[in-house]
């Protein structure tokens, strides 16, 4: 049986590469796919990999990583602070959820400190820039093994 795995990405991670590059880093989210695709071949997960800066959009692959039994990756970027009904979704997993975050939003400003979406994260990596994915996918690899 193929395992699954949906890495998601939430609002403004599009403009990675150009947005604040001296905070997220010069990658785009291009390279990030590059990199994701390649790792989850190494561990032999099917990838999907999205990235919406509509919480609706979100929410829906979030049911659809429920209906195939999918391990989830998600950077919710702004959502993770106060996004009820990704939260909401996400608690219907029985499948890991890794929370991955580009900078460490531990030593950020209060606004993006606490995310809520850490909540149901078995796991979260923070700070590691873009490679952050990786980690975040060898994560779930060993969590679904």
């Amino acid at each position: 049986m193929t395992r699954k795995l949906f890495v998601l990405n939430g609002p403004n991670l599009n403009m990675l590469g150009v947005r604040e590059p001296e905070l997220y880093g010069t990658a785009s989210l291009d390279d990030v796919r590059a990199d994701c695709e390649r790792v989850a071949g190494e561990v032999g997960f099917e990838l999907f990999f999205a990235q919406s800066n509509a919480e609706h959009e979100l929410v829906q692959w979030v049911h659809d990583a429920f209906r195939q039994q999918a391990t989830v990756v998600i950077n919710p970027a702004g959502f993770s602070f106060g996004s009820v009904p990704l939260l909401d979704a996400l608690h219907m997993l029985s499948t890991p959820v890794v929370e991955v975050h580009i900078t460490n939003i531990h030593a950020r400003d209060a606004l993006h400190r606490d995310s809520i979406i850490s909540t149901v994260a078995r796991t979260v990596i923070a700070g590691a820039g873009v490679y952050g994915y990786e980690l975040a996918i060898r994560a779930a690899d060993r969590l679904t093994t």
